[in-house]
């Protein structure tokens, strides 16, 4: 098995070398070996385990349910029922979240299609933003919808 840097490892696994340094931090990534200087030798195991947390992060897997999902893979014997119990959750928790960026989609149509041009002073869009009331629907605070950039 070829050993490599943590460069190089960033480069294969299309993954920043702050993002594997904060997986060891976190466990998820195991010790790499050490060169006689110190320096981080990692295999392909280390390739295919940052492929695997990455795809599972793009999918918007939690940190805690991809750390069950690796240590269920060490236990291939095993039913895959669980597995599929936090994939089932993971589907549920995508869905309510495009049930609520759906509700703030038509929140902010509304908000738009009340707008007649004119003035800031009678803009409608500024109005309905300054008082939550004129809302047809309930979305204050996170129970809203993801912060803008979180991943889906």
């Amino acid at each position: 098995m070829k050993q490599m840097t943590i460069g190089r490892l960033s480069k294969a696994a299309g993954v920043k070398v702050t993002t594997i340094r904060y997986y060891e931090s976190i466990d998820l990534m195991g010790e790499p070996e050490r060169s006689t200087s110190g320096q981080r030798l990692y295999g392909d195991e280390a390739v295919q385990r940052l492929s695997f947390i990455r795809h599972a992060r793009d999918l918007g897997f939690p940190i805690d349910s991809i750390r069950e999902l690796i240590k269920l893979q060490h236990q291939p014997g095993e039913d895959c029922a669980h597995v599929d119990v936090i994939a089932r959750r993971q589907l549920a928790d995508v869905r309510q979240k495009l049930s609520q960026l759906e509700a703030l989609e038509a929140e902010l149509k509304r908000m738009v299609s009340a707008c007649e041009g004119g003035s800031i002073a009678t803009c409608k869009v500024l109005e309905s933003l300054g008082d939550h009331e004129q809302c047809l629907d309930s979305h204050d605070g996170a129970a809203a919808a993801p912060k803008l950039g979180a991943r889906l």
